[in-house]
């Protein structure tokens, strides 16, 4: 079992200060506001299962049922939960064509893609900087040890900050910022994939008012 005292010698204020303080310093400065706050709500959804298209494919579905029996029209009262879902029904209500629909969506995804890439790329931007950080924090321990070498006592406080400097920087690049990253990336990736199966059965809802009519005329 790992004790407070086992873990004092690897714990030092200065190092941490330097790594942790320049990294976020050098992530605000090299990302935009809008895609840092993207990153950190990210975190949210890491513990979540990832997206699964097929709750919203049934609910598309249902949905076709009711407008072959009452007319597209009536989806205007639909409880739609998913954004892109809603807003590719909003567009079949008023009589978009199944390509135009296909083309929203493909906007979307595209638009929900690049938002996912900009707080992976927060992530990946504070596990170039921590090492670079790190090794910051080094030379400065190294200078005031040699500052320090006329007083034996105060030479230790100088080599603490120059090895714990480097090994917190590795630490929160290769423990925290790479696997994060890694990991929305790899969300991105799925949601993408699952989101592209929504569009065929969204489109055919845009089918089902233009075939009405035809039907009408036939059974007539």
């Amino acid at each position: 079992m790992i004790t407070p005292d086992a873990l004092a010698p690897f714990i030092d204020p200065a190092a941490i200060a330097i790594v942790a303080g320049g990294t976020l310093a050098a992530t605000l400065l090299r990302t935009p506001l809008r895609d840092v706050g993207r990153g950190i709500a990210a975190l949210a959804v890491l513990p979540r299962r990832n997206f699964d298209a097929d709750p919203l494919i049934d609910q598309v579905r249902a949905l076709g049922r009711i407008a072959r029996r009452h007319g597209v029209h009536t989806l205007d009262r639909s409880v739609l939960a998913d954004p892109d879902v809603a807003a590719a029904i909003a567009e079949v209500v008023d009589g978009t064509t199944p390509a135009e629909i296909t083309r929203l969506l493909d906007e979307r995804r595209r638009a929900r893609v690049l938002r996912h890439a900009a707080a992976a790329d927060m992530w990946a931007g504070a596990a170039e900087v921590a090492p670079a950080m790190g090794m910051v924090g080094t030379l400065i321990g190294l200078v005031k040890m040699f500052l320090a070498m006329a007083d034996p006592s105060a030479i230790g406080a100088g080599m603490a900050v120059a090895l714990l400097a480097t090994l917190y920087g590795a630490l929160i690049a290769n423990l925290v910022a790479i696997p994060v990253a890694v990991r929305l990336r790899r969300r991105a990736r799925a949601e993408l994939e699952e989101r592209a199966r929504l569009v065929a059965p969204l489109a055919a809802l845009a089918e089902i008012d233009r075939a009405r009519p035809m039907m009408a005329v036939v059974a007539a």
